[in-house]
């Protein structure tokens, strides 16, 4: 390759990599927005708001806070496992010798809830749990590998998810369930 081609490369690189920084920074941004709005408002409701009233999964407020947790918890793990595994990532039994596995919870979200028993955790530490937790993942995002973004791994349905549309998605789940608890208040 000619130096002038490479150097041609290299810039057309950087420039690509800029750009994607300078997307997840939207992206951490937004997520850093959703917390200042969110945080003060959850903080400020009362015991009742956040334990009796139930959305039609039969989740309260806490609960879905506390299925916000969960779902930093396992998008920070592939997060992070993504970057290093050799090959892509699994949810699915029987899956190939080397390959990483990430047991799938879609199917388990209310026994995860159930299992933890947010319904009686302290809502402050909770409330605190979720903004702290999220603050990491923001952490995560702006320190990525970006020679990993198409390393992958494959849901229970047999999708491929990146670690890029991992990123790309994770506010969207946000929004999603507080937007649910915003129903219930």
């Amino acid at each position: 390759m000619n130096h002038k081609l490479l150097r041609r490369f290299t810039l057309i690189r950087s420039l690509v990599i800029y750009l994607i920084i300078m997307d997840y920074q939207e992206i951490i941004d937004g997520i850093n927005e959703v917390m200042n709005r969110e945080i003060p408002m959850l903080l400020s409701l009362t015991e009742e708001q956040v334990s009796v009233r139930r959305n039609s999964q039969n989740r309260t407020v806490k609960m879905l806070v506390g299925h916000l947790i969960d779902s930093a918890s396992n998008n920070h793990q592939r997060m992070v496992r993504l970057q290093y595994a050799p090959r892509c990532g699994h949810s699915m039994p029987n899956t190939e010798m080397g390959m990483l596995v990430f047991p799938d919870y879609t199917q388990d979200n209310d026994l995860w809830i159930a299992l933890q028993d947010y319904q009686h955790e302290d809502w402050h530490q909770l409330v605190m749990l979720l903004k702290l937790y999220n603050q990491h993942i923001c952490h995560v995002i702006r320190s990525v590998d970006k020679t990993k973004l198409n390393n992958y791994w494959i849901d229970y349905e047999g999708c491929r998810v990146t670690l890029d549309a991992m990123i790309r998605g994770y506010i969207n789940h946000l929004n999603l369930h507080f937007g649910q608890i915003h129903e219930l208040l």
